[in-house]
């Protein structure tokens, strides 16, 4: 047995590396917005527009690698490295299937791409630049984004971390050079972000491969992409499918209440703008804490012990109550910032203050669902559960709820924001029920694979 206190020493070994993760990820996409800020409004409508692209290819390799990292983590536990090899095999096949259409029409027809969201010829030219720049980073990104999926489901977190820091940190620094022309470099604009975005993933991958070719664990090789194994094969789309399902149909429903409140006026869309960035500060400790949990329960789940899976599952959830009580304190810390350093009409700000108000609990709502339904189901083999809840929840509740609230029954865009808050905690009992029936505890893993 382990030690009582080993899980959350565990645990926290897992979740630092991940929020470190988290945190780049948003620096860089934060830096990208205000360097295209001193080129002018066209690059930045042009790379916002574009980048629809990779946030649908991040959506589709999150879909991916949450189906590697649940088999890898059990298989890890059962210390089946050949099959985790074969698994990692099995992703890099859809990834880089997926990842070679992109790039090939990126390359070839990226103004055909653009005009799926715009007509403006402008903007069509400035994206289909920045798309055909962009096409090497989707191909590496295919690659390494699994790679580094396995490597953390058998706890090597902080080499992904440090695969993400090089990548991070070089995208920023590149985007200055080309954007700005300097040290003699070309002045790009919008097309110097693409090409800081496809060298620093290029440089990743290639860092990827040097982890692997010194590595005495998982290897980051090819040749288990034609490794065939039927079994493996199914249960790998019989997880990773319903994960990916889930997370297009929660992202494409939440982004329903960008609509609504677009079609509200643009007080209501300029301070939402704002709640959505403070609020992913404070959700970042609870998707970290999701992240570690779901890899270390997938561990202990691997090795049978389903009793102690169970506890370290109720250990999760009360790390789960105290980093959504931090977010939604860090939520409110960051309210008087936000308020005194925001230039927004006097009505926005009042919007602003109010909503940033009700996301100090609705972080509560989020982290709770986030971790049963990403980290513990999934950790469990069980991704459909989480399909079908934030399908429904989405698409027959909190979407259509807010087109009565806002365009039938007109009511004020404070009400409908609120109305639409709701979302996570109508989930609570259809969620918290799941959990404590056990029906998530699986072992999928099995055995005599290659016999």
């Amino acid at each position: 047995m382990r030690e009582k206190d080993a899980f959350y020493s565990q645990i926290f070994k897992l979740v630092l590396p991940i929020i470190i993760q988290n945190l780049l990820s948003a620096a860089v996409s934060s830096a990208d917005v205000v360097m295209l800020n001193y080129v002018g409004q066209s690059s930045i409508s042009a790379v916002s527009l574009a980048s629809n692209y990779a946030s649908v290819l991040f959506m589709v390799f999150y879909g991916l690698g949450t189906g590697a990292t649940i088999l890898c983590a059990q298989y890890y536990g059962k210390g089946d490295m050949q099959a985790i090899q074969t698994v990692e095999g099995i992703a890099l096949r859809f990834s880089l299937a997926i990842s070679l259409c992109f790039t090939g029409f990126a390359t070839f027809a990226p103004k055909a791409m653009m005009r799926v969201f715009t007509n403006d010829q402008e903007l069509i030219a400035v994206g289909a630049s920045y798309l055909r720049f962009m096409s090497v980073s989707y191909l590496c990104w295919g690659v390494t984004e699994v790679y580094l999926a396995v490597l953390r489901s058998i706890g090597k977190v902080m080499i992904s971390t440090v695969m993400n820091v090089i990548a991070f940190s070089l995208n920023v620094f590149l985007n200055a050079v080309f954007i700005f022309g300097l040290f003699g470099a070309p002045k790009l604009g919008a097309m110097g972000v693409a090409l800081a975005t496809s060298l620093s993933r290029l440089v990743e991958l290639l860092a990827c491969l040097a982890v692997s070719f010194y590595s005495k664990g998982i290897k980051l090789d090819f040749k288990y992409m034609f490794v065939r194994n039927k079994v493996l094969f199914l249960d790998f789309v019989r997880i990773s499918l319903p994960a990916l399902g889930n997370d297009i149909s929660w992202s494409v429903g939440f982004s329903m209440y960008s609509v609504i409140l677009g079609h509200m006026g643009t007080d209501a869309v300029a301070a939402n703008s704002l709640v959505v960035v403070v609020r992913n500060f404070g959700t970042i400790l609870c998707f970290g804490m999701a992240s570690a949990g779901g890899i270390l329960l997938g561990n202990i789940i691997g090795e049978n012990k389903l009793e102690e899976a169970r506890e370290g599952a109720k250990k999760l959830m009360k790390l789960t109550v105290i980093t959504g009580a931090v977010g939604g304190l860090i939520v409110l810390a960051a309210t008087p910032l936000v308020l005194s350093y925001a230039s927004l009409t006097e009505q926005a700000m009042s919007y602003l203050k109010y909503m940033l108000l009700i996301n100090t609990y609705y972080v509560m709502g989020a982290a709770v669902n986030t971790t049963l339904i990403a980290g513990v189901f999934r950790a469990g083999g069980d991704s459909k559960f989480g399909f079908v809840c934030d399908t429904i929840d989405m698409w027959i509740y909190a979407v259509p709820l807010g087109f009565i609230a806002a365009f039938v029954l007109k009511l004020p865009v404070m009400w409908v924001y609120f109305l639409l808050c709701t979302d996570e905690f109508v989930k609570w009992p259809w969620v918290i029920g799941h959990y404590r029936s056990g029906k998530w505890l699986n072992n999928i893993t099995r055995d005599n694979l290659f016999s």
